[in-house]
C-alpha cells in the first residue's frame, strides 16, 4: 500500500474591539483596523449588510456609514448598503442567502475584500455564511448590535442558517476578521431582546466562573432595569470567557462531541423550532438552563440552595424557566425530550450534555435519565 500523509496547521487571529459611536468620524477604531490591512497597489472593497431594525432605530446610520468609509484609505465602499430584516426568520430564507451571494458577486467582493454585517446574531450568522461560501471564503467583519450577539454569537467562529426545520443545519466554521462592539446600539433594543441576551452570560458563568455568577446574581435586578455600566461588564466578561474557551479548549471547530458552551442548549434549540421561533433564543436557553440545573440537583451534584439561586437569577431577569412543551403530551413523550437524539446528531456522534457539578464547574454526561428529567421539568413548573 502507498499513501501520502498531509498535515498542516492554520493560524486564526482576530480582535474583539469595544468602542462607542463606531461610525463617528472622530472614532478611528474601525478605520485604523482596515487601514492596517490596506495594500498600496490595490484598492479593496467593502460591502455592508445592515439589519433593517437597526436602520429604523438609527435613521442617520446609513449616511454615517457612507461618510465614515470615505475617509478610510485603501478601501472603497460598494455603492449599495444592503438592508435586510433581522431576526431568526432570515436564517430560514435560502433565497435571501443566495441574494447576498449574488451581491458579493455583483460588487466584486473578492477574498482581499470584506463583507461587514451590522445587526443581531441571526443576521451575522447569515452574512458570515454567505461570505464563507463565496469564493471559498470572503473575509467578514461583525458589528453585533444586540446583547446576545455582543457577548456570545458575534464573537465566536460559527456561521449558519436553518434547514429542514433544524437549527444551523447548514453552516461553517469561519472566524471573523474582527468584531466591533458598540454599546450605543444596545440603547434602542426591545426590552425583551435586552433581557434574553443576558442569559448566555449566566450560562458561561455557571460552567466556568463562580465569581462571575456571583456578580451577575448581585446585578440581576439592575441589569434587567437597564443599567448600562453593569451591562458593559457583563458583555465584556462573557465575551472574554467565550473567546478564551474557543481559542484555548483545543477544539475550536468542534470536531468532537464535547460542547460545554452549549449548557442549556439541547432543549433550547428544539424549543425554538417547536414554537416556530416565537421564543427568543435567550428565552429558550433560560428554560434549558433551568431544566439542566434542576436535573443536576436531582443527580445529587448541585446543592438545593444553588439550584434555587440559579432559578431566582433567571426570574429576576424576567426570563422563563418552564414551557408546556417540556411536559408529556397526551401520554406521549415531550417533543422537546424527543429532541435529544436530534441533538446527538447535531453533535455528530456521541450524545454529550453539559451539566453542573457545582456553580462555576460544568461536567459532561452521555445519557439522560428520562424519569429525572421529567421531575426536573415539574420542579421548574412549580418554581415559575
Amino acid at each position: 500500500m502507498e499513501y501520502i500523509q498531509q498535515n498542516f496547521d492554520v493560524n486564526f487571529s482576530y480582535g474583539v474591539f469595544f468602542s462607542s459611536h463606531l461610525f463617528d468620524p472622530a472614532n478611528t477604531c474601525l478605520a485604523t483596523f482596515l487601514e492596517s490591512k490596506a495594500e498600496s497597489a490595490y484598492v479593496k472593497k467593502l460591502l455592508v449588510i445592515l439589519d433593517g431594525g437597526v436602520a429604523t432605530h438609527h435613521p442617520e446610520l446609513t449616511q454615517q456609514i457612507n461618510r465614515y468609509f470615505q475617509q478610510v484609505r485603501g478601501f472603497q465602499l460598494a455603492p449599495e448598503i444592503i438592508t435586510i430584516a433581522g431576526g431568526e426568520a432570515v436564517k430560514n430564507d435560502l433565497p435571501l442567502l443566495f441574494s447576498l451571494v449574488d451581491a458579493i458577486d455583483k460588487y466584486g467582493i473578492d477574498r482581499h475584500s470584506y463583507v461587514i454585517g451590522i445587526g443581531g446574531g441571526s443576521l451575522l450568522d447569515l452574512v458570515g455564511f454567505a461570505a464563507a461560501i463565496s469564493h471559498r471564503g470572503v473575509k467578514h467583519i461583525r458589528i453585533p448590535t444586540t446583547v446576545l450577539s455582543q457577548n456570545d454569537s458575534g464573537v465566536g467562529v460559527k456561521n449558519g442558517v436553518n434547514y429542514k426545520g433544524k437549527k444551523n443545519f447548514l453552516g461553517s466554521f469561519a472566524p471573523p476578521a474582527a468584531v466591533f462592539n458598540d454599546p450605543v446600539f444596545l440603547t434602542t433594543l426591545d426590552p425583551r431582546d435586552w433581557r434574553s441576551g443576558m442569559v448566555e452570560a449566566v450560562k458561561v458563568a455557571l460552567i466556568k466562573d463562580v465569581a462571575f455568577f456571583n456578580r451577575i446574581e448581585q446585578d440581576a435586578v439592575a441589569l434587567t432595569a437597564g443599567d448600562m455600566a453593569a451591562m458593559h461588564y457583563l458583555i465584556y466578561r462573557c465575551a472574554e470567557l467565550h473567546v478564551r474557551h474557543i481559542g484555548g479548549a483545543g477544539d475550536p471547530f468542534e470536531s468532537g462531541s464535547s460542547r460545554p458552551l452549549d449548557f442549556g442548549h439541547w432543549s433550547a434549540h428544539k424549543l425554538e423550532q417547536l414554537t416556530n421561533f416565537e421564543l427568543r433564543h435567550g428565552e429558550a436557553v433560560s428554560i434549558g438552563i433551568a431544566v439542566d440545573s434542576v436535573y443536576s440537583f436531582l443527580l445529587g451534584w448541585l446543592p438545593e440552595t444553588d439550584m434555587h439561586r440559579i432559578l431566582t437569577v433567571l426570574k429576576n431577569m424576567k426570563l422563563p424557566v418552564w414551557h408546556p412543551l417540556l411536559e408529556m403530551q397526551d401520554g406521549k413523550p415531550s417533543p422537546v425530550v424527543a429532541g435529544l437524539e436530534e441533538f446527538r446528531e447535531h453533535l455528530g456522534g456521541r450524545l454529550t450534555i453539559s451539566l453542573l457539578r457545582a456553580v462555576g464547574k460544568g461536567e459532561e454526561v452521555h445519557e439522560m435519565d428520562l424519569n429525572l428529567l421529567y421531575k426536573a421539568v415539574d420542579i421548574c413548573k412549580n418554581n415559575q
